[in-house]
């Protein structure tokens, strides 16, 4: 792994509402805006249930999984996926120190804005 490499990228064809629901009730999240097209409509959102933030996440941290530990990272959150999207998690490499690697990493959604924005350090497996 050098500085400059890119990760393949993970593709959710799809964001799943149903997923959201699950998610909601495991995070005892009651905000409608993951349940209820009516609300999102009624804010101002569009007719589409909006996924939570800690999914998106999970999108780019399955993307990492296979080369090793996260002990560190920090994100931001720019804009909002909603139900159906396509969203693709990418990340590339930025410092390497041993069995070290830092990367900038992303969720975008296809045809939209980036979603989420990040860098993460991961200790690579031995």
């Amino acid at each position: 792994m050098r500085v400059g490499d890119l990760l393949p990228e993970r593709v959710v064809e799809s964001v799943d509402p149903e997923k959201m629901k699950i998610a909601a009730a495991l995070l005892r999240d009651p905000n409608m805006i993951h349940l209820d097209p009516a609300v999102t409509e009624k804010l101002g959102m569009g007719s589409r249930v909006v996924n939570q933030g800690p999914l998106n996440l999970g999108y780019i941290h399955t993307l990492l999984e296979e080369y090793g530990r996260v002990v560190a990272s920090r994100f931001r959150f720019h804009g909002n996926v909603f139900a159906g999207d396509r969203v693709v998690a990418g990340g590339r490499v930025t410092a390497v120190d041993g069995d070290l690697v830092d990367y900038e990493v992303w969720l975008d959604v296809t045809g939209g804005a980036r979603a989420v924005s990040g860098t993460v350090r991961i200790r690579r497996a031995r």
